[in-house]
């Protein structure tokens, strides 16, 4: 069964044509942004996503929601962080690197990032 998919125009051209992006698209940049901040070791997701990475496939969305509303764009991320980093700062850097790179690379507007700290990880290496 395919996954359902939401596609969004986010360019209208008489000229040239539309630009279409996919909310996948969109939660990928989001997931991607958000584990280049210090102190992310990890995506958390949901039990699908868990054993799509056991069996060795990456899921570059794993542990991010995307809902876009009239080019509206709002993000719940689902993170581990590693012991040691302030949950508060680290959660508040994410948000902004995810808005920031969402807006820069699709011209949508974000209006929520919203973070939830899924677990602690005592070793980035091992994922525990």
């Amino acid at each position: 069964m395919a996954e359902k998919r939401n596609v969004y125009k986010i360019h209208e051209s008489s000229e040239n044509g539309d630009v279409q992006i996919a909310d996948n698209v969109v939660a990928i940049i989001a997931g991607l942004a958000a584990t280049e901040i210090k102190g992310v070791a990890s995506m958390a997701g949901n039990i699908t996503n868990e054993l799509v990475a056991k069996l060795g496939m990456k899921n570059l969305s794993k542990g991010v929601k995307v809902d876009v509303l009239e080019g509206v764009v709002t993000v719940a991320l689902n993170l581990n962080i590693e012991y040691g980093y302030n949950i508060y700062e680290t959660s508040k850097t994410v948000q902004e690197k995810v808005k920031s790179a969402i807006e820069t690379m699709t011209g949508l507007s974000v209006a929520d990032v919203n973070v939830r700290i899924a677990g602690v990880v005592m070793d980035p290496e091992k994922g525990r």
